[in-house]
């Protein structure tokens, strides 16, 4: 039988005016608003003072000011967020064995097995007691046997409060809620839902898998899981990315060389622009095949350290004529880069004249100031992130 799983999410509470609120106290019990101007921003967080107004994050500024024109604008200052971050991350990483930082104010932990020295729970409350009482900031968490409950259990906690779902007791907790407070369940999904008269997590909880996966296709298995609290994912340590990767699976199987080349270009374009945005280089790289009776090879290369490009995409292109059976079609490609580390890859040029290295930055720029595969190799425009071009006048 395996093991009671002790998962405990740990939200800090309206984090950026929490931060805000340490170095101004007078905002303290006001409304209070972060983020841009009146005119064009957005909000970015906001208290539970302007939220009784309505407003939330991701709002037009200026929709919250018509809602709550008393509130107090902050435009934040990221480097005082980032500390604070820092700040929380340490305390956890010191207390706990296993934990996973899935935001700068969110974190998940596994307990799991503690039970045979500690109290999960008791440790968990230690825990948010000690954030309290050396950053100053509010901080609540819930504790589940799995990561959805547990984190719609420190929603229900807030502000500044502790909740623990007992094991069994999950559908129970779950039942009243509202459909919406299952995280990842979007605006139109829920409407979708309210039309067939189902409003609260309990009635979900009566519907047939069959029925949702009619209605909803794939998602349907998603739908019926979190209504009945199933959770089995994982906890992903907090720890330094050791390789980047990325894959696309064909709407009809391919076995042309050319359109499988061009995607291989546009995916190690990807991955390299992000390399040198992280300041990595890899020194390993990887082909991932997946056949259409879903057969699935893969084969890696040692490179020297690099962030190029035009280093990588021979290599690829090379792993890809060996990897690949070539009467075959292909339904799914993927490309790894891994043995990450951190280095400016311009000093592995050294091969290069300079023109080419003023290639790779002016790439670099345009892409970060107008997203990713502004311009890119003519191979490669025929998939990824690009959706617009900035050349042409809206």
């Amino acid at each position: 039988m395996d093991a009671q799983r002790h998962i405990v999410h740990i939200d800090l509470d309206s984090f950026f005016v929490s931060v805000e609120r340490k170095f101004n106290p007078s905002l303290i019990g006001k409304a209070v608003i972060i983020g841009g101007s009146a005119d064009r921003g957005v909000v970015a967080s906001c208290s539970y003072e302007a939220r009784k107004y309505g407003v939330h994050s991701a709002m037009p500024t200026r929709q919250a000011l018509k809602l709550c024109p008393h509130a107090i604008v902050i435009h934040g200052t990221h480097g005082r967020y980032s500390e604070a971050s820092r700040e929380v991350t340490q305390i956890i990483h010191n207390m706990v064995p296993l934990y996973q930082k899935s935001s700068v104010d969110e974190f998940y932990i596994d307990l799991t097995g503690m039970e045979r020295y500690h109290d999960p729970y008791r440790l968990a409350t230690e825990l948010r007691q000690k954030v309290i009482a050396e950053t100053g900031l509010p901080i609540s968490f819930g504790m589940a046997s799995g990561k959805t409950v547990a984190k719609m259990a420190t929603n229900q906690a807030k502000p500044n409060g502790q909740l623990w779902i007992q094991p069994g007791k999950e559908k129970a907790f779950l039942a009243p809620l509202n459909i919406s407070k299952i995280p990842g369940l979007g605006e139109s999904t829920c409407q979708k839902l309210y039309r067939y008269g189902i409003e609260k997590i309990g009635d979900l909880q009566r519907v047939n898998l069959k029925f949702l996966e009619a209605v909803f296709g794939k998602m349907g298995l998603y739908i019926y899981n979190k209504a009945n609290g199933i959770d089995d994912s994982e906890i992903t340590p907090h720890s330094d990315r050791k390789s980047i990767s990325t894959e696309h699976t064909f709407h009809n199987d391919v076995k042309d060389l050319r359109t499988l080349e061009n995607i291989l270009v546009s995916m190690t374009e990807e991955l390299a622009g992000k390399l040198r945005r992280e300041n990595k280089v890899a020194s390993c790289l990887a082909i991932k095949i997946r056949y259409a009776n879903f057969e699935t090879h893969t084969q890696q290369q040692k490179i020297a350290l690099t962030a190029a490009e035009h280093i990588l995409i021979p290599g690829i292109k090379n792993l890809l004529k060996s990897a690949w059976n070539q009467h075959r079609p292909i339904r799914l490609i993927g490309v790894r880069l891994s043995h990450l580390c951190t280095g400016s890859y311009q000093i592995n040029l050294f091969e290069d004249n300079e023109e080419r290295i003023k290639l790779y930055q002016a790439m670099d720029n345009i892409n970060f100031r107008f997203g990713d595969k502004t311009i890119c190799r003519a191979a490669g425009m025929e998939i990824g992130a690009r959706s617009f071009n900035p050349f042409l006048k809206g």
